[in-house]
């Protein structure tokens, strides 16, 4: 049996006291991908259509940070220390050179490696995310969502998605196929995970001082892409818009009738930009 997003067994791997989870699968003696995920999520947040479409090319490593759903450890609430834990999970796997995908905060967590751990990454993919200090808007109502305890499937329409009925069949058809595995589940996040997570965001849209916040970002030399729909209401698209002006080797797409979620909205699209960038 090949071994694919819906059974691919959960690993451990332990690094200073801390067991992380992951899973991984794919064509080996390629440059592995690594997903870092949103807020709250775990490896069963990722849509398989995404996951198993990348893996055909290249091998994929799910992974769950310190404290987050079926890894140990007291869960972090600072990226920069996130983005550590990454690097020495990726050092613990013996892995010389990784290419990272990030989802929102984990597209914080990602540029904090490329930035803390160079030799370790060679390219970026940032999906609905944003800048260090970059535009806090966010939609009122997300914050009354966002942190609910169970989120279902009309809290992530409205977080994720756009607003026609396209988009609505999109989210409805992701959402299912987020749930197809049976076997082998992550269990929930805990409300520490949350907690610590909002602090970590709050710290890092601080703006940055001086002339030239987004400076840092010159430091990133990976080639990025930077995906996003046309109206995220969880991390302003304009952010998206801003690490491509200021990472040096970036190119931006937005998607239509969309939102925090695109890459969910228009799979086979994505998995088309991806593939087609990381193959480059």
């Amino acid at each position: 049996m090949s071994v694919n997003h819906l059974n691919a067994p959960t690993q451990f791997v332990e690094v200073d006291g801390v067991r992380y989870a992951y899973r991984r699968w794919g064509k080996k003696g390629t440059t592995p991908l690594m997903f870092i995920q949103h807020f709250r999520g775990g490896m069963d947040h990722w849509d398989p259509l995404m996951t198993d479409g990348l893996a055909e090319g290249r091998e994929v490593i799910l992974f769950n940070g310190r404290g987050i759903s079926s890894s140990s450890g007291t869960p972090r609430d600072r990226f920069e220390d996130m983005a550590d834990d990454i690097a020495s999970v990726i050092r613990a796997l013996d892995l010389k050179k990784v290419d990272l995908v990030g989802f929102s905060i984990g597209g914080f967590q990602v540029q904090e490696v490329a930035l803390r751990h160079p030799d370790l990454v060679r390219k970026l993919i940032l999906l609905g995310t944003g800048p260090r200090g970059g535009d806090p808007w966010i939609d009122p109502k997300m914050a009354e969502i966002a942190p609910k305890p169970v989120n279902d499937a009309e809290d992530f329409l409205f977080l994720f998605f756009g607003r026609s009925e396209e988009a609505r069949k999109a989210g409805l058809a992701f959402w299912d196929r987020r749930h197809q595995r049976t076997i082998d589940r992550d269990p929930p996040s805990s409300p520490e995970v949350a907690r610590a997570q909002w602090d970590g965001y709050q710290a890092y849209m601080v703006p940055v001082a001086g002339d030239k916040p987004y400076e840092h970002l010159r430091a990133i030399k990976q080639p990025t892409l930077v995906v996003n729909g046309i109206e995220d209401i969880m991390i302003a698209t304009i952010n998206s818009v801003i690490l491509g002006q200021n990472i040096p080797n970036s190119q931006v797409i937005l998607y239509p009738d969309a939102g925090h979620g695109a890459h969910f909205q228009y799979p086979e699209r994505f998995l088309k930009h991806a593939t087609q960038f990381l193959d480059e």
